[in-house]
């Protein structure tokens, strides 16, 4: 649970979903480098439907807040240990709903915000089980720096969205470029569950994805929200 300004307000919100719904896939030349960098579970065919994943609302950290590696992950004797950044167009809804349309979905959003989706790749291939541990450790979840109202970002589907690491720029894309738009995205996810106020769902990354190390500083820059600036910390360096 954190707390970040609303824009244009003198109002904060309390960011405390019951659950946060990812999607992979949604850039279609994100879908090409994932093949290359061993995702599994990937393949270079465009999905039919959206491709969901969870995140756990411990992931949740604020603006400048460490992103931690955990230490634990070293105990396994990978070879090449690779946690990444991907930058993401966060949806935060506004009210319960369930099985909502395409053309009512834009009703249900409160607001929109940067999150970074960080990925422990190592644990998310290896698990036989699934994605669950890779996408939830602690830290995994940076969102801010603030919070945009719909009424104050009338074209979420074209904004400007990067990433840099240590200053440069590793990823860099529109939502336009997104395969499922922003409704089609909140009327899939609702057809599946109910979603309650405050709930998050992330609208995948593009291409760029990329290694984190300690002493790293990643920002994700999205056109209209701000930036969300965190830097990395590897628990055994601690």
């Amino acid at each position: 649970m954190i707390k970040l300004p609303i824009k244009n307000s003198r109002d904060t919100i309390t960011v405390n979903p019951t659950k946060l719904v990812a999607l992979g896939l949604n850039y279609r030349a994100h879908i090409a480098e994932s093949v290359s960098v061993k995702i599994k579970g990937f393949t270079d065919q465009v999905p039919s439907e959206p491709l969901l994943f969870p995140k756990t609302p411990n992931v949740l950290v604020g603006p400048d807040q460490p992103i931690v590696i955990p230490k634990f992950i070293g105990e396994y004797g990978f070879e090449t240990l690779r946690t990444d950044y991907e930058a993401e167009l966060a949806l935060i809804i506004g009210d319960r709903c369930k099985d909502v349309s395409v053309d009512a979905a834009m009703d249900h959003i409160f607001g929109y915000t940067c999150m970074n989706d960080i990925s422990q790749r190592n644990i998310q291939n290896g698990d036989r089980t699934g994605w669950y541990r890779g996408k939830s450790f602690d830290t995994f979840g940076p969102v801010g720096p603030q919070v945009v109202l719909t009424r104050d970002l009338p074209s979420p589907q074209n904004l400007d969205i990067c990433c840099r690491l240590n200053g440069k720029t590793v990823q860099e894309a529109n939502t336009g470029q997104m395969i499922f738009s922003i409704p089609q995205i909140i009327a899939f996810v609702s057809k599946n569950f109910t979603l309650m106020p405050g709930d998050i769902i992330l609208t995948g990354t593009p291409s760029g994805v990329g290694p984190l190390s300690h002493g790293d500083i990643v920002e994700v820059e999205i056109e209209q929200i701000g930036i969300l600036k965190n830097s990395v910390i590897d628990e055994t360096e601690l």
